[in-house]
C-alpha cells in the first residue's frame, strides 16, 4: 500500500482512531539503531533504498507501550467515571509507568499537587492517544489545574486544541485560555479566530476569570516595583529591575482585563503572519474596532514611553515573568500591518472606523519622526566614531 493510499484510508476512516497506536511514544533510539543491519550481504551501490533487519525496540519502552495501550482502553469512556475515580486511575496509570521508566519522584501521594507533578516529570510517556483521552476527561470532569498541567508540558497535541480552545471558550476559563497561547507551538487559523473573538468581545460572564489574568500582572508589576526599589540588589540587576518596572507599568496601567489577555496572544513567538491573517479577515465591525483601538493603546504607550523596551533576562534573573509576554513595539506594527491588509475595504468603507484610524495616524506619524531622528542619530554616533578611530591612527 503506498503512502498516499494510507492517507487516504486513514482520512475516510476516522473510526479507526479510536484504538491506540502501536508506537505512542518516544521510543528509545540507542538500542535500535545500533542492532539495525542491511538485509542483503552485497546490496546494490545504485540503489536508493537498502532494507535493513534487526528493528526491536528496548523492553522498557516496550512495556511502556502495553501499560498505555491498556489504559487507553479503560479510560475511552470518560463520561462513566467521577472525578475521584478518574484520578485514582490516572495516579496509578502515572506510577505504573514512574516504576517502569525507573523515574524518581520525591513527592508523596498524599500531596494536593500529587497528580499535577506527576503529568509534568512523566508526561512525555503518555504518548499521545492516552494524553488525548486524559485532557477530554480533564476537560468534561473540569479538573483545570491537571488540563493546566498538560498544556504546560507541551504534550498536547494540535488536533486536540481546537476542541480544547472550544471547550475553555465554553466555560470561560480565560487564564486556561492565556496558558494554551503560551505554551501552544501549532495553534491553527480556527483556534486563534475562536480566541480573538473570546477577548475582543467577551460576554459578562467571561469577566470573572479574566480578572485572574489582571491580578497575575498586577501582581508581576508590584513584583517589579519592589525590586527596583530594592537597593541591596547588585546594581545590574538594579537597573534590569527599573527597567522591568517601566515595561510592565505601561503593559499593566489602562488595558482592560480582556486586552491584558490579548498581550500573550500578541507577543507569542509560536503565532505568525500565516497563522493571524485568516483570524484577522473573519474579525466583524465590533472586534475590528476594539483590536483597533487595542493597537493605538499600544502605539500611544510607545510614543509616550520610549525608553520602556524588551527585558528578556528580567524573567530568569528577577522571576518577572511577565516581561516575556509584553508585547514589542514591532509585534504591534506588525499586528497592525496585517489588519490594514486583510481589512482594507472595510477600513476604508465604513466610516465607524475613520475616528479610530485619524488617531493612529498621529501617534504613528510621531512614532516615525522619532525613528527618523533615531536612525540620523546613529549615523553620525558611527561617523564620529570612525573620525575617533581615524585620528587614533594619526
Amino acid at each position: 500500500m503506498s503512502l498516499l493510499e494510507v492517507i487516504t484510508k486513514a482520512a475516510s476512516n476516522p473510526t479507526e482512531h479510536s484504538c491506540p497506536s502501536d508506537y505512542p511514544i518516544i521510543l528509545n533510539p540507542d538500542t535500535i539503531f545500533p542492532n539495525l543491519k542491511p538485509k542483503l550481504e552485497d546490496p546494490c551501490p545504485s540503489s536508493l533504498v537498502n532494507p535493513l533487519i534487526g528493528w526491536k525496540i528496548s523492553e522498557t519502552d516496550s512495556k511502556l507501550i502495553d501499560i498505555s495501550k491498556k489504559f487507553f482502553t479503560n479510560l475511552k469512556n470518560t463520561k462513566g467515571f467521577g472525578k475521584d475515580e478518574f484520578i485514582s486511575m490516572l495516579n496509578s496509570y502515572l506510577e505504573m509507568i514512574r516504576d517502569k521508566a525507573g523515574v524518581s519522584i520525591r513527592v508523596d501521594s498524599s500531596d494536593s499537587d500529587y497528580t499535577r507533578l506527576l503529568i509534568e516529570k512523566l508526561g512525555v510517556l503518555m504518548g499521545k492517544d492516552v494524553t488525548g483521552l486524559v485532557l477530554e476527561g480533564c476537560v468534561a470532569l473540569e479538573i483545570w489545574e491537571l488540563v493546566e498541567a498538560l498544556a504546560v508540558s507541551g504534550i498536547v497535541e494540535h488536533s486536540c486544541y481546537l476542541n480544547l480552545i472550544t471547550r475553555l471558550v465554553e466555560k470561560k476559563r480565560s487564564d486556561l485560555l492565556c496558558t494554551c497561547i503560551k505554551h501552544a507551538f501549532d495553534l491553527g487559523p480556527s483556534e486563534l479566530l475562536c480566541v480573538l473573538k473570546y477577548f475582543l468581545s467577551p460576554s459578562k460572564d467571561a469577566y470573572a476569570s479574566m480578572v485572574n489574568v489582571r491580578k497575575e500582572w498586577e501582581n508581576q508589576a508590584l513584583l517589579a516595583i519592589e525590586k527596583a526599589s530594592d537597593n541591596s540588589l547588585q546594581k545590574k540587576k538594579l537597573a534590569l529591575a527599573k527597567e522591568a518596572s517601566i515595561l510592565l507599568m505601561i503593559a499593566y496601567d489602562g488595558f482592560s482585563p480582556s486586552e491584558l489577555c490579548l498581550h500573550h496572544l500578541l507577543s507569542s513567538s509560536n503565532i505568525d503572519d500565516v497563522m493571524l491573517a485568516p483570524a484577522f479577515s473573519k474579525l466583524n465591525g465590533k472586534e475590528m474596532t476594539n483590536l483597533i483601538q487595542y493597537l493605538t493603546k499600544w502605539l500611544k504607550k510607545y510614543e509616550r514611553f520610549p525608553q520602556a523596551g524588551p527585558c528578556p533576562n528580567a524573567s530568569a534573573v528577577l522571576g518577572l515573568k511577565a516581561c516575556d509576554w509584553v508585547p514589542k513595539l514591532e509585534d504591534v506594527v506588525k499586528c497592525l500591518g496585517l489588519v490594514l491588509d486583510e481589512n482594507f475595504s472595510s477600513l476604508v468603507l465604513h466610516p465607524e472606523f475613520h475616528e479610530e484610524l485619524t488617531s493612529m495616524e498621529k501617534v504613528v506619524g510621531s512614532l516615525t519622526a522619532e525613528a527618523r531622528l533615531s536612525f540620523s542619530m546613529a549615523g553620525v554616533i558611527e561617523k564620529l566614531k570612525t573620525v575617533e578611530v581615524q585620528g587614533g591612527k594619526n
